[in-house]
């Protein structure tokens, strides 16, 4: 494997984790956004999933986003008759979002995009390292 496809797949990586990073941080940025009208829908958490994509020239394979999508799951309801998206029994609606999967989300995001930008710096010094030998 040359140190080209080395870097290529560690910045697919660091992408794909970059993109998780930002799913977790809307979903923290949103997680006590409710709905405007009486008895409107919350904002729902984001997903994201990946999928491995191969390079048949090179023979390489790297990461990709495969979709953003919505977390299913119902919303909690919580009791406040006096905001404006309370239903007619006083309950409001709120997003799927929990905070401490989102925070511990974000800090596999960040650890998987530093292995690769490691990763990616290795390579880099490896490869001038070849070259100043090669200049001898």
């Amino acid at each position: 494997m040359d140190f080209s496809n080395i870097i290529g797949i560690s910045a697919s990586g660091m992408q794909s984790q970059a993109a998780r990073l930002r799913i977790a941080a809307e979903n923290l940025a949103n997680s006590d956004t409710t709905g405007s009208a009486p008895g409107a829908d919350p904002y729902r958490r984001k997903t994201i999933t990946f999928k491995e994509e191969l390079d048949r020239k090179s023979g390489v394979s790297s990461v990709k986003v495969k979709e953003i999508g919505y977390d299913k799951s119902d919303f909690q309801m919580h009791y406040d008759p006096a905001h404006p998206a309370a239903n007619a029994q006083g309950y409001v609606k709120m997003p799927n979002v929990n905070p401490m999967i989102e925070i511990m989300d974000s800090h596999d995001a960040q650890h998987a995009y530093e292995a690769n930008l490691n990763t990616m710096q290795i390579s880099r010094s490896m490869l001038t390292r070849a070259i100043n030998i090669m200049k001898g």
